[in-house]
């Protein structure tokens, strides 16, 4: 599968389903139809996509949709959600991480209180496993094929470099001066309330 094959696949889910849940049982049955190569090949496509999203910038903008904070995992989470908006979405926010207050899917966020946002919450931890859950189910093994399956990942990404840090400079998004000047729209639409003192 090559990077084109898993945009589609992820564009497909797209038009076929709506929720989260829809897409990842459509992902797991459209995968689990596949040879296992190809299963392996998208993980190893959603792992090369969501380090491309491993940047200071983007993890500001998660920040800043958040309210000022998003941990480590939560960012991991985040870059997941947004290979879900889609290739188009996606790039455009590798190229400038404001682009996101154009997605309906933030729009919708704006102005709502977080502890409503329930299913809208921008991460998509469980896409992560989806590709292991299909594996899973391809050659018979419900629980614990995870060793399997992520030694078949890792032998199919070769000489693929370690994780590294976020690309770019860290900057403190609670700094409305910078966070204005590099996210113009976003900290229009999520203003961060004033640290207690």
């Amino acid at each position: 599968m090559d990077i084109d094959s898993f945009w589609k696949l992820i564009e497909e889910c797209r038009r076929q389903t709506r929720g989260r849940d829809e897409r990842l049982a459509w992902l797991r049955d459209e995968l689990s139809r596949r040879p296992l190569t190809e299963i392996v090949q998208f993980q190893v496509r959603l792992d090369e996509v969501t380090q491309e999203a491993f940047t200071w910038d983007l993890w500001a903008a998660a920040e800043r949709i958040f309210g000022g904070w998003c941990s480590d995992d939560g960012f991991c989470y985040f870059g997941l959600w947004m290979v879900g908006l889609g290739r188009n979405a996606f790039s455009q926010a590798i190229a400038d991480p404001d682009a996101l207050a154009d997605t309906p899917e933030v729009q919708c966020l704006v102005g709502r209180p977080r502890e409503l946002w329930n299913d809208d919450w921008p991460e998509w931890e469980s896409l992560d496993y989806v590709a292991m859950e299909a594996y899973g189910l391809l050659v018979g093994i419900d629980d614990d094929c995870g060793d399997a399956f992520y030694e078949a990942v890792e032998a199919e990404q070769c000489d693929v470099e370690g994780s590294r840090g976020p690309l770019g400079e860290q900057w403190d998004v609670r700094s409305e001066d910078e966070a204005t000047r590099k996210l113009p729209r976003l900290s229009t639409m999520f203003p961060l309330r004033p640290l207690a003192r």
